[in-house]
């Protein structure tokens, strides 16, 4: 208790975390629907702004149902249009991608937005970038360790001596541009595997679970080794930064969030279930999930307070990133889902976790 005493008085930071869903469009030019979703993220990032939340995060992404293959430009027209709200990443695919470029990218967008860059790294849960830009699968973790090591090397140091397996060596250069934060703040996403938590816990970086499916409860033991492989390597748990992020949909009525949301999810889940063998989903099993102690935030203001609230209880939470899924849910309604979290869930949760 006295450990989850300390990091309660860690204030509890609320985002949009989003993928930037579009409907393919499969032509080599002209892509009009695509043109108009990228106008839409950028109204949905300046009213989360404005209503106070915390982060707004864009996920990495190499597939046709997906418009963000590289979030760092997305982040620097939204830190253009926007004045206070944190800029992320959710994920940066790291294991496909130049560490170098990626700190220089994220650095840049430090000094547009003013020092608000953040990097969510990751392995992918996709993998459409490893044979895109010439990575074998064979070497998923590998690939990974290496270059976050490389990754946070460039961002606490100027001047870089490095050599590794997957690219060449860096012999005393420097890295420019530098951001306007003493330096990027740099989060692990991860998504249950043990392994991981042990690697963000030794390396005291700050880490976000996505908890898709299954009962939050059963990942308690994951946060745990999380905070022991922390202190075990020296560390001080009770500082270490958690984010959580989960799908989710708000309106003034449950049900009417739940009628909203079904339809883009059930066709979410089966296209990419489809790819992985997943079951079909059906209403039945939606509706468990929903339940106060399921995975998915979708229902009403006091039902996603409560549900925040409660999932803090068992993690200790320091960030709670909700995550939209569009599919054909009207954009006024997804505006009104982040005008609500914004005004009413967020204020809420911070009051109760004060």
């Amino acid at each position: 208790m006295a450990l989850f005493a300390c990091i309660k008085a860690i204030s509890m930071e609320i985002g949009i975390s989003t993928f930037g869903e579009v409907h393919p469009e499969r032509v080599a030019g002209g892509a009009r629907e695509s043109y108009a979703r990228m106008q839409e993220l950028l109204e949905e990032a300046k009213l989360a702004d404005t209503t106070g939340l915390d982060v707004f995060a864009l996920g990495e992404h190499h597939r046709p149902d997906f418009i963000i293959s590289s979030p760092e430009v997305v982040l620097g027209a939204i830190a253009a249009v926007t004045r206070r709200i944190r800029l992320s990443s959710s994920v940066t695919v790291l294991s496909s991608a130049d560490p170098v470029r990626v700190f220089q990218q994220f650095a840049e967008l430090d000094l547009v937005s003013g020092g608000r860059a953040e990097i969510l790294a990751g392995r992918g849960s996709f993998t459409e970038s490893f044979p895109l830009f010439g990575y074998s699968l064979n070497d998923y973790n590998e690939l990974f360790v290496e270059k976050l090591d490389l990754l946070l090397q460039i961002n606490q140091n100027e001047i870089v001596n490095w050599q590794g397996r997957f690219r060449p060596a860096i012999r005393n250069l420097g890295v420019y541009p530098r951001p306007l934060q003493p330096a990027l703040p740099v989060w692990l996403a991860v998504g249950g595997t043990p392994a991981s938590a042990v690697r963000a816990g030794k390396l005291n970086l700050p880490m976000t679970l996505a908890i898709l499916g299954g009962k939050p409860s059963q990942y308690v033991p994951f946060i745990q080794l999380y905070r022991k492989s922390a202190q075990e390597a020296g560390h001080n748990p009770a500082k270490l930064q958690l984010g959580i992020n989960s799908q989710f949909h708000l309106a003034e009525d449950a049900d009417q969030a739940a009628d909203d949301f079904y339809p883009s999810y059930e066709k979410l889940m089966n296209r990419v279930g489809k790819e992985r063998g997943w079951s079909p989903m059906t209403r039945e099993q939606f509706e468990f999930m929903r339940l106060p102690d399921g995975p998915l935030f979708v229902g009403n203001v006091k039902e996603i307070t409560d549900k925040i609230i409660y999932q803090h209880g068992l993690f200790g939470h320091t960030r709670f990133l909700a995550q939209l899924v569009k599919g054909s849910i009207a954009q006024e309604k997804v505006m009104r889902s982040i005008q609500l979290l914004g005004t009413k869930v967020a204020p809420a949760v911070k009051e109760a976790l004060q």
